[in-house]
């Protein structure tokens, strides 16, 4: 058996594909051995990824974006959230967009990930970053959730099914990301293109373990039930919930493949707020490369 350390996010429902490979036992049918090691900061994973001490990563698409400006060596060889599933959740007092004013959002992480989604999104309400309010990476959305009841921050995207939750609860939802923005790569499968091309042959088993997840994803909603309430914690209702939104706006791709459109919308979106002209001009293809998904999709 081939080990390979899988690096993942929270435990939210983002990394359902994976662990419906391990629960199925998709990946020990291809000959791997593979740890699913959860990490709270979205940095981490990045780090790990960048460092070795991973050798796949379901990560943040921008961190992929950022490697690259820096002369690294990280791609994205397959898709994961290509649609956003999440609400602009805020505090029960806060109404409008304009109550957010002088006030904090709770964000992954200031340099990647949802930072750029809420600057644009507060932007276009007339609120500018940092005059108009505050962010404070707090991490991924359960540490957000947390914070929000907390009083700590007073709004943050939730992801489904955390967004219904809090709705259920009586906090408030200012607005529904994907309305305006439909297509936006959040996250991704990432290697080292180095790795990748050293354990090729491991890489297509991989990647066969992962189509046949995301095949099983949208024909199983009870058994992604039980693996959504094993892995998170949350109630069959919400994982129920959660399994309609991403199979009907087809969140998780049903080909396994990251999207060129969700990605080239990221990096307009990120190089505009960020002020970095030389990634404006970067064509999503750059980022990605299909060799090993197309390879094991041809062997199934």
């Amino acid at each position: 058996m081939k080990k390979i350390m899988l690096g993942a996010i929270s435990r939210n429902y983002f990394n359902l594909p994976i662990w419906i490979a391990s629960h199925q036992g998709m990946f020990e049918q291809e000959g791997l051995d593979v740890t699913i090691d959860l990490h709270e900061p979205i940095d981490e994973v990045w780090r790990r990824l960048q460092d070795g001490r991973l050798d796949i990563a379901l990560g943040v698409t921008e961190h992929i974006i950022l490697d690259s400006e820096g002369g690294g060596t990280l791609e994205i060889i397959g898709g994961n959230i290509n649609r956003l599933p999440f609400s602009f959740i805020s505090g029960k007092d806060v109404k409008t967009f304009e109550d957010l004013r002088g006030r904090t959002v709770g964000v992954s992480s200031i340099e990647a990930g949802s930072s750029s989604l809420v600057m644009k999104i507060m932007s276009a309400q007339g609120l500018h970053y940092p005059q108009d309010y505050k962010i404070v990476a707090c991490g991924p959305i359960l540490a957000r959730w947390e914070m929000l009841q907390a009083g700590k921050i007073d709004a943050g995207l939730q992801g489904a099914p955390l967004n219904y939750i809090a709705l259920d609860q009586g906090y408030n939802s200012l607005c529904e990301p994907r309305e305006s923005f439909p297509w936006f790569q959040f996250t991704s499968l990432n290697v080292d293109s180095r790795w990748a091309r050293a354990n090729h042959a491991t890489v297509v088993a991989f990647m066969r373990a992962f189509i046949r997840a995301h095949d099983w994803f949208y024909a199983n909603k009870a058994g992604c039930q039980k693996i959504a309430v094993a892995e998170t914690g949350i109630t069959p209702e919400y994982a129920d919930r959660a399994w309609e939104e991403y199979t009907q706006a087809e969140i998780f791709p049903r080909n396994a493949q990251a999207n060129p459109d969700s990605i080239q919308s990221l990096i307009e979106i990120s190089a505009l707020l960020r002020n970095v002209p030389k990634r404006a001009g970067t064509q999503a293809h750059s980022y990605i490369n299909e060799t090993y998904l197309n390879e094991a999709r041809q062997s199934l």
